[in-house]
């Protein structure tokens, strides 16, 4: 998997200033979850990356780097 949602999640996390045991406490998953996403060594299953949407208010394009591909694109 790509490290760019890894960096993504964290990012998005920090903007929030949680910690990663809050986000995992948010979202109902462990903290190990959570590190694991933001390493970018686990891939979120459809259900996860809905609740991290939801508590991070972003969408599932922004959190693996295609809003910024788009973005690009068209500046073109």
């Amino acid at each position: 998997m790509s490290d760019v949602f890894g960096r993504k999640l964290r990012a998005y996390r920090k903007l929030k200033h949680w910690t990663q045991e809050e986000l995992a406490i948010r979202i109902g998953v462990s903290l190990a979850i959570i590190g694991s996403l933001e390493r970018g060594t686990r891939t979120p299953t459809p259900e996860l990356l809905k609740r991290l949407e939801r508590e991070l208010t972003v969408s599932a394009a922004e959190l693996f780097g295609e809003a910024e591909s788009a973005a690009a694109q068209e500046d073109s």
